[in-house]
């Protein structure tokens, strides 16, 4: 599983992630998780190694109603730092943030947004698409 720290103030950890990995860091919770490129598990809810994947797989809530099919928009989020690290948003994400809630600049769909290589990213839930509540409890 991938190595977490927590952060209290909410920014990203200053020491710079090693060589081959995926450092991402989730506000305004703080949460920081890092992880070897290439070895996340899989937890079959959006594209692989996408922000959605690694939330799952880190127990950090992001909602994803359609199960991570770019079918809504509740997997939103704002990517803070490390757009570049992120894969190139595609026709059919670009056309469902469309239809999504306080559309800024950085939003991407975490089930789309793939992390392309080693490096940093940081990005926050919106406050109105954090659902603290699980339906699964």
């Amino acid at each position: 599983m991938a190595e977490e720290q927590t952060q209290g103030t909410g920014a990203a950890t200053a020491e710079p992630p090693g060589e081959n990995t995926i450092q991402v860091t989730f506000l305004p919770e703080g949460k920081t998780v890092s992880f070897e490129h290439g070895k996340l598990p899989y937890q079959d809810h959006g594209k692989e190694q996408s922000i959605l994947d690694v939330a799952l797989n880190n127990d950090i809530s992001l909602d994803h109603a359609c199960g991570g099919n770019c079918a809504c928009t509740t997997c939103h989020i704002w990517v803070k730092e490390g757009a570049e690290n992120l894969s190139p948003m595609e026709d059919d994400e670009a056309d469902r943030l469309d239809m999504a809630a306080d559309l800024q600049l950085n939003s991407r769909l975490g089930c789309q947004a793939v992390i392309a290589g080693p490096g940093k990213v940081v990005v926050e839930i919106p406050a109105w698409n954090r659902n603290y509540v699980s339906e699964e409890h």
